[in-house]
């Protein structure tokens, strides 16, 4: 039997003027984690989100009551150090 899907929207594609409600609203729609690409510019040539905005977008959704529940932030981590 294959395990239940995880929706996990990245935040690349959000409104960074509007992030935190960006992330609260995809939520709030249905997702089950936040797909985070952090990028610091080294490892690839592009420069995204770092650990401050991880921790702002964070009191934005409620965490996981559970391991890997809802509210999970999935980070992909492109970075060279």
């Amino acid at each position: 039997m294959s395990p239940p899907a995880i929706i996990a929207p990245s935040i690349l594609s959000a409104d960074f003027a509007a992030l935190g409600a960006a992330c609260s609203d995809t939520i709030g729609h249905g997702a089950d984690w936040l797909h985070v690409d952090i990028m610091d510019g080294h490892f690839v040539p592009n420069i995204t989100f770092g650990a401050p905005v991880v921790t702002k977008i964070r009191s934005h959704v409620e965490r996981p009551r559970s391991n890997h529940g809802r509210g999970t932030f999935d980070c992909h981590m492109m970075i060279a150090e």
